[in-house]
């Protein structure tokens, strides 16, 4: 990832405490258009509904089609998905794979959208 800190322009004219356009640093296009395919990933209620679940605590797939009330294939058609994009992993327990979200990023990014959105609409 490569931040570039643009060249001030003459004109500006924002005068707000925040920061002043040499202090920020932008994106580079790579790198947004990475960022902007993984969180349109995100953007299916599916997938989402998954993580919801997860974030409590891990479940095999039968637990994840009883609560979802969905087909065996989809969860696990989503759940390939999820792992394909690293945000959930599996691990063998006897006959039975249990998932879980990959990692404490997993789970801030769900907290912290759940948290803006619940204040924005009082979710």
């Amino acid at each position: 990832m490569t931040l570039v800190a643009p060249p001030i322009p003459p004109d500006v004219c924002s005068t707000s405490a925040h920061h002043t356009p040499s202090e920020v640093a932008i994106l580079d296009m790579a790198t947004a258009e990475k960022m902007a395919h993984w969180l349109g990933f995100l953007a299916d209620p599916n997938r989402l509904r998954i993580l919801s679940i997860l974030a409590v605590k891990p479940h095999c797939v039968g637990d994840l089609v009883n609560l979802l009330q969905m087909s065996q294939s989809a969860v696990s058609h989503q759940l390939r998905a999820l792992r394909a994009m690293g945000l959930v992993q599996g691990h063998r327990q006897g006959r039975h794979v249990i998932y879980e979200l990959h990692d404490d990023h997993v789970l801030t990014i769900y907290e912290t959208v759940l948290a803006h959105l619940s204040e924005l609409h009082g979710l």
